[in-house]
């Protein structure tokens, strides 16, 4: 399947930076089979239709409401100072279904602004790539002590590395319809920010015995919930 990012409703439309890509970078024909979703679980399939440099999609069929992954995952995440790192984490945990991920700025973060548009784009790229129908919302750079306001004590878990504190298996967590997981920075949470979680009835998790840098908590998250989907 040659998947494409764009409008379904009200009227299929191939997204402009994904028309260039088609005519300037893979430089399709008329009549090539593709398939365009808008990233909300709607997709079209049909037929190229070149009008000059404009692609646009003859419909053989439309699919609506695909349903979305399950047990849903959210994973909020301190961005590493390599900012390769973090598009490294947010590439997998895309390719993994992940559903959404946030930033937070904890006092231990040393990167303090992000391209979060970029980062869209390489979610929406890697969601194309493992044929999602659903994208992941990504959602901007926030303060620790905002993001933990709302948070549901039920479906929340912490990963640090405070081997000194109590910390449950990751075996010990049942899968759920909505889980969120909070991942600290390089530096790990401070014992301020654990202890404001503990507070509020957030449980802590050991991911092994193993130290893990941010970005590899991360995707191990990711893998762990995509393995319950199977």
């Amino acid at each position: 399947m040659k998947l494409f990012f764009g409008e379904i409703f009200p009227a299929v439309h191939i997204n402009e930076e994904e028309q260039q890509h088609i005519v300037k970078v893979l430089r399709m024909r008329d009549g090539e089979e593709i398939s365009v979703t808008d990233g909300k679980g709607n997709l079209a399939y049909g037929k190229l239709v070149f009008e000059g440099k404009k692609a646009s999609l003859n419909i053989d069929e439309i699919k609506e409401n695909i349903p979305e992954f399950s047990p849903k995952l959210h994973i909020a995440i301190a961005p590493t100072k390599n900012i390769d790192r973090i598009e490294f984490f947010l590439e997998k945990a895309t390719e993994m279904a992940v559903s959404e991920v946030s930033f937070i700025h904890t006092e231990k973060t040393e990167r303090k602004n992000l391209n979060i548009d970029k980062l869209r784009k390489q979610s929406i790229a890697a969601s194309k790539q493992s044929l999602r129908f659903h994208f992941p919302v990504v959602n901007d750079l926030v303060r620790f002590s905002d993001f933990i306001k709302k948070l549901d004590p039920e479906t929340t878990f912490v990963a640090h590395c405070n081997e000194n504190l109590e910390r449950i298996d990751l075996k010990e967590i049942n899968p759920q319809k909505n889980i969120t997981f909070l991942i600290g920075p390089e530096g790990d949470f401070s014992d301020k920010e654990i202890q404001l979680l503990a507070e509020r009835g957030i449980k802590a998790v050991s991911l092994g015995s193993q130290r893990l840098r941010t970005e590899t908590a991360g995707v191990f998250v990711a893998a762990w919930n995509y393995f319950k989907m199977m």
